[in-house]
């Protein structure tokens, strides 16, 4: 039997992937510790790996800085040094005693990443994003914005490097924790067709396609069905979803809006016969009755969108999200939304339900991500990598 610890962001994207492949160790006999947030304490424990709380570590984030997250890198840094050393002691002491034989940790947890370089326990990247290297990297098209803001937050990134060496943290600069290289075993949760020049990376990686739970189907009407979500993090915007509204209230197709736990659903005014309008929803079961998802680009919901082959209607609202919108339109399977007005959103949506080679290429990724392994496919990668360090 196999020790196995696993880290993660608290984000439902970054987590949620993983799920499936803790179920799958825990199946076989392994002994797997998940440490994670609160919001997934019953979904960790559900499959039987023993959770370990870190809310109390996290850094209290104001709301307007949980907003920035998602675009400001440098308070990315400075929350992952923070949690970092803010979660030493407990994890260094409970890990030496439990003695793990590999730490799985996502993309963007990057204390995880830290903590096994300093124990010196083998390593494994968990990516619920596409892969990036030198090359793909270029295919990010930051904002104006973003590029300031990168170079503004430059002294708040090196402050935390710093510290984080200061406390026995060996790293050479923040590339190189946020980065990594051809010889880190890393597990994708997508096909080796939808990642960008997928070519270019070495046997390290390994393309699982999503790791997608099985659920029923959402219970409802069965005329055509468009489902509209922002995610779970920046969602709150009443005006884009009053616009959805107004675009698609007469149109012969049902719509489910889930507009996030912030929303105050009443100021949206009066919600139209053929909308059903919720806070949260459980995204896989609507999914699978969805003709037609109009989404944010999440990797996470871009992939359960192909998963149960519904073409999208792509409106990111950052760079990484542009990437997966702009790999999801060359591949034909959704269409970019090029302005938030209701005009703009009544057009491009019907557009994708009147045109079924949009369908077409969505389950041709469809068929790429079932046969690229899953969760056991990520498993197998585990164990190999703890076994004997090849894959």
């Amino acid at each position: 039997m196999s020790k196995i610890v696993f880290f993660s962001i608290p984000a439902h994207g970054h987590t949620n992937p993983t799920i499936a492949v803790v179920k799958e160790l825990t199946k076989r006999g392994h002994e797997v510790w998940y440490y994670s947030f609160n919001t997934f304490k019953e979904r960790i424990e559900t499959v039987g790996a023993k959770f370990i709380s870190c809310d109390k570590y996290l850094p209290e984030l104001k709301q307007e800085d949980e907003k920035k997250i998602g675009k400001d890198f440098a308070g990315l840094i400075e929350m992952v040094a923070d949690t970092t050393i803010s979660l030493d002691k407990k994890v260094c002491k409970e890990l030496e005693n439990f003695k793990p034989d590999c730490i799985v940790s996502d993309s963007l947890c990057f204390w995880g990443k830290l903590f096994a370089k300093k124990l010196k326990i083998k390593y494994i990247c968990s990516t619920t994003s596409f892969a990036f290297n030198k090359y793909t990297v270029k295919m990010m098209k930051r904002g104006v914005g973003e590029i300031i803001r990168m170079a503004i937050g430059m002294p708040r990134i090196n402050k935390k490097i710093q510290l984080l060496r200061a406390n026995g943290y060996e790293i050479d600069n923040f590339v190189s924790l946020i980065e990594n290289d051809n010889n880190t075993n890393t597990i994708v949760y997508t096909s080796k067709e939808f990642q960008p020049m997928s070519e270019t990376f070495s046997d390290k990686y390994t393309f699982v396609g999503p790791s997608v739970s099985d659920v029923e189907e959402y219970v409802g009407n069965k005329r055509r069905t468009v489902y509209i979500s922002l995610g779970t993090v920046l969602n709150k915007n009443n005006e884009f979803y009053k616009n959805c509204i107004e675009a698609l209230k007469g149109l012969n197709v049902d719509v489910i809006m889930s507009v996030g736990e912030k929303t105050d659903i009443a100021a949206l005014g009066k919600i139209p016969d053929n909308f059903i309008v919720k806070n949260r929803v459980d995204q896989i079961k609507v999914l699978k009755k969805s003709d037609v998802f109009l989404t944010h680009c999440g990797m996470n919901s871009v992939n359960e969108s192909l998963y149960h082959g519904v073409p999208m209607v792509l409106f990111p609202q950052h760079s990484e999200q542009a990437m997966v919108a702009e790999r999801t339109a060359v591949l034909g399977a959704g269409l970019m939304l090029s302005g938030n007005k209701p005009k703009h959103i009544r057009k491009v949506i019907e557009q994708i339900l009147n045109d079924a080679t949009y369908k077409e290429n969505a389950n041709k990724i469809l068929k790429s991500f079932k046969t690229s392994g899953g969760a056991k496919k990520a498993a197998d990668v585990i164990l190999n990598v703890i076994n004997d360090g090849e894959k």
